[in-house]
């Protein structure tokens, strides 16, 4: 029987993975894809800042930490994955940021501090999505030389 995780937030970073993996184009693309959904979120409290209530604040705070959770973890908890060294450090560094950031926004809520969330999450969004384009765009090449090196007549899907 297997044992209970210790860590709940890295069964939780495993189960995303398998869904990434499975729903998605590719996993940079569905990370990207939430990265921007929570700044968006974030900038629409920032639109909205004199309705916004502790809960609504705690609610679009608590998602976007679950997000860094994920990355956090994977990167802690999967030090031979494919990332260098040096990556990995910096994630863990840069959620470490985020996650002090949000409790100093949560003890004096000001919608400027809100800024640095947003502006983090769409930069590495973008970074995610031009990755994704070029992993699409190596992949179409491998996959037109594959195609180009099949003997005439002969079909190159399997």
């Amino acid at each position: 029987m297997p044992s209970k995780p210790d860590n709940p937030y890295a069964s939780a970073a495993g189960t995303y993975g398998d869904h990434a993996q499975k729903h998605a184009t590719n996993q940079s693309e569905l990370e990207a894809r939430v990265l921007l959904k929570s700044a968006k979120i974030l900038q629409d409290l920032q639109s909205d800042w004199d309705h916004v209530t502790t809960e609504i604040l705690e609610e679009a705070l608590k998602y976007n930490r679950q997000i860094w959770m994920l990355f956090y973890d994977t990167a802690l908890e999967n030090p031979e994955n494919d990332r260098p060294a040096n990556l990995r450090s910096n994630i863990l560094n840069l959620a470490n940021f985020i996650f002090k950031r949000e409790v100093e926004i949560l003890t004096k809520p000001e919608k400027k501090k809100l800024d640095i969330l947003i502006n983090i999450n769409r930069e590495i969004a973008a970074g995610l999505m031009e990755q994704s384009r070029n992993a699409t765009s190596n992949k179409k090449e491998s996959d037109k030389n594959k195609g180009a090196s099949a003997p005439s007549g002969q079909s190159t899907v399997v």
